[in-house]
């Protein structure tokens, strides 16, 4: 890996998003709305809006940047500006790089816009640190972004790009604990949830609902999101020369 391409392929990233105002709106505007409709639909009951606002909180950004990635880089495979890229003294491991530190400025925003808000204009209780809520936020959006620019490999148009969605993100959000603890369900789902990455986001924004300090539990979280990602982020680079070839 080179620092200098990977940099200028993120330039390049932000550059092109930069006149795409409604990928911006999504990215930044949209969780805030919903976060903000959250508190209202549940203004009776603080403590069910804690519990689901702060993991919301890591899941916004692993959903939006699945989206937004999925999509702007199967429309770099399919217009071939990949594979004029890759002509060019460029490693995968570059061009991987850069796509991951764009969209991860663009997550640092959408995170620290989201957390500060849910914070400090809609009272989100937690007992513990707001960086260790912004943490995880990073990590989820590291992981979309991981997701979405592996997935783009499999999808011939945008709109197979969107269907991918519900097969990679609709059953985390269901089995992640979100609507029902994890150890109540069925063997198979509690088995199955141990084993997706969004279950062990939504454990670590309740573990800073609820602890003061960093706990054991905690680093696991962080560690096994954080591992899912950059394992996913390598079978992204790989699926590069099979379909720019």
């Amino acid at each position: 890996m080179n620092a200098t391409r990977t940099l200028a392929t993120a330039r390049r990233v932000l550059l092109q998003l930069r006149h795409d105002p409604r990928t911006i709106a999504l990215l930044l505007l949209v969780p805030v709305l919903l976060l903000v409709l959250l508190h209202y639909v549940y203004d009776a009951d603080r403590g069910a809006f804690d519990f689901i606002g702060s993991s919301l909180l890591g899941i916004f950004p692993m959903v939006t940047m699945f989206l937004v990635t999925s999509i702007a880089t199967l429309r770099e495979r399919t217009s071939g500006t990949l594979e004029r890229l890759m002509t060019m003294p460029l490693g995968r491991g570059d061009l991987i790089a850069g796509y991951a530190l764009a969209f991860g400025v663009l997550a640092v925003a959408q995170a620290g816009l989201a957390t500060g808000v849910a914070l400090w204009f809609l009272d989100l209780d937690i007992a513990g640190s707001p960086w260790l809520l912004l943490l995880v936020a990073l990590l989820n959006a590291l992981l979309g972004t991981a997701l979405g620019l592996f997935v783009s490999a499999f999808a011939a148009s945008e709109f197979q790009a969107v269907q991918f969605m519900p097969a990679m993100i609709f059953p985390q959000l269901l089995l992640c604990g979100l609507f029902a603890p994890r150890d109540s369900m069925q063997p198979l789902l509690e088995y199955a949830s141990n084993v997706l990455p969004m279950s062990y986001a939504v454990d670590g924004m309740t573990e800073v609902l609820r602890h003061p300090d960093v706990t054991g539990d905690f680093t696991r979280d962080v560690i096994v999101v954080a591992s899912v990602a950059l394992g996913v982020l390598a079978l992204g680079a790989a699926t590069l020369r099979r379909r720019t070839a």
